[in-house]
């Protein structure tokens, strides 16, 4: 064992620090932990025990507890039984809970018994960051992710595959009992080991039938025609060309620091419909009167750029160019454009299209506009198959006509939401490793979702001041 760096004799004694205090750096993240919980007021938050009963066993308090899931999302240990271990044998955790050794079924029934109230500790951190400045003078980016739920591919239902499965067991049964039919040729008069094998499988395959058939029934009385079987909330989304049975969490994140400002796990397997609902709790957890966002062309929907317009919130992304006139090499709606002075559009051609009626189509108030000259005009073939060309306007136009404006005047502005929002949910699903969610059912998983972004931040907090700075303006 020469020329090896050696160690220590195992039989040596060895004198250790008589105070477990000082195993823990003064910028240990364990102390800003501490600190931060202990400033908490968590009988307020709606915490379950903070004040104890007068009798039976006495129980764990509920801020040695949340420090020790603080700790263990911000190290990535989620698991409740990993948590029990570390707790005996981890020195940063017998400082930081005083040596409490709660087994692991004390530590996920806290996680479970308060969600709620967890949620709003995550909205605490985000309110010291806002009057720590962090948020001065910053967009706001929002996007959502796909992320996997304990629920796997084949313990979801829908119409289409049950209506395969179904397919699928109606094959298999009569394929045995083709096999069946030969060797009963075969074999008339004795039955024989392969014949019982084949009755036992067609049997199976009967059985299997009817539990779908029971399933989709069940499905077929579901609001969205869909099932999960080991998570009831998890829905089957559309994920990088693929599928995934799961949750679409929207995050709203600034541009500055890349904290998150504003989160929601939904069910929903679009972004369409969530513009306006992350941009208003972004607005209220900055408590600005005015805020800027900037999407992808997911969230494209003008009654959501609408609503955010109405809500002092300016929004930025592209629009969804889906023109069916496009597709079949016409002019599209963006070769007319449109003069507010006298309400008429100015064709290619230079004709004027000017009002002719107003409708109510889909819940949308909407004014259509044609020419008169539409049938002699030289570029009709490059138009419309029709007999004039219509255009549609609706009664919020020039909100989406003002989006545009907005995004050309800000070229970079997709590169910025892509730096910023993709790298954090980057980071969180390499944090929460391969399975992603732990918990069942939606406020749950809004729960676990709501200690990985407390985590991120509080991370991303110290990396920008510093442990030490950080704890004296928590303690101030």
């Amino acid at each position: 064992m020469k020329r090896f760096i050696q160690g220590q004799d195992r039989t040596q004694s060895t004198l250790l620090p008589e105070l477990l205090d000082e195993y823990i750096a003064e910028d240990n993240p364990v102390r800003v932990i501490d600190v931060f919980v202990d400033q908490l007021a968590l009988s307020e938050l709606g915490f379950v025990g903070v004040n104890p009963a007068q009798t039976g066993r006495p129980s764990y308090h509920p801020a040695a507890m949340l420090k020790l899931y603080i700790y263990g999302y911000l190290n990535r240990i989620q698991s409740s039984r990993r948590l029990e271990v570390e707790a005996n044998r981890n020195v940063e955790l017998m400082w930081l809970i005083a040596r409490l050794n709660p087994d692991f079924k004390t530590i996920a029934r806290f996680r479970n018994e308060n969600g709620p109230a967890i949620r709003k500790v995550c909205s605490q951190f985000v309110e010291l960051c806002r009057r720590l400045n962090l948020f001065a003078d910053s967009m706001i980016a929002i996007d959502g992710s796909k992320f996997k739920a304990v629920n796997s591919s084949d313990n979801n239902y829908t119409q289409a595959k049950i209506k395969s499965r179904m397919q699928e067991v109606e094959k298999n049964i009569q394929q045995y009992l083709d096999d069946l039919e030969a060797a009963d040729i075969s074999s008339p008069k004795q039955s024989t080991p392969h014949q019982v094998r084949l009755t036992e499988r067609i049997a199976m395959f009967q059985a299997q039938m009817k539990a779908l058939e029971t399933i989709e029934s069940e499905v077929q009385s579901s609001p969205d025609k869909q099932l999960s079987q080991t998570d009831p909330d998890a829905r089957s989304m559309q994920h990088r060309g693929g599928g995934i049975v799961g949750y679409n969490v929207q995050a709203a994140v600034d541009t500055q620091h890349h904290l998150i400002v504003a989160h929601e796990v939904t069910t929903a397997g679009h972004d369409r419909t969530q513009l306006a609902n992350m941009g208003k709790q972004a607005k209220d957890a900055l408590q600005q009167e005015a805020l800027t966002v900037v999407a992808d062309k997911g969230y494209y929907k003008g009654e959501e750029v609408a609503a955010c317009v109405e809500n002092g919130i300016t929004p930025i992304m592209p629009k969804c160019l889906t023109s069916g006139n496009k597709a079949n090499g016409l002019f599209d709606k963006r070769h007319f454009v449109y003069d507010p002075k006298s309400n008429t559009y100015q064709c290619p051609a230079g004709e004027l299209l000017i009002e002719r009626y107003r409708s109510l189509e889909s819940g949308k108030n909407l004014t259509t506009y044609w020419s008169s000259n539409c049938k002699h005009c030289t570029l009709k073939s490059s138009c419309t198959t029709s007999d004039q060309r219509r255009i549609k306007r609706w009664e919020n136009e020039a909100v989406l006509d003002k989006m545009q404006v907005n995004l050309e005047s800000m070229p970079d502005a997709m590169k910025i939401r892509r730096c910023t929002i993709e790298h954090t949910f980057g980071t969180l699903k390499h944090w929460m490793g391969a399975s992603h969610f732990l918990m069942k059912t939606k406020s749950h998983v809004s729960t676990e979702m709501s200690l990985h972004i407390l985590a991120y931040n509080m991370k991303r907090v110290m990396n920008i001041m510093g442990s030490v700075a950080l704890m004296k303006a928590m303690a101030s």
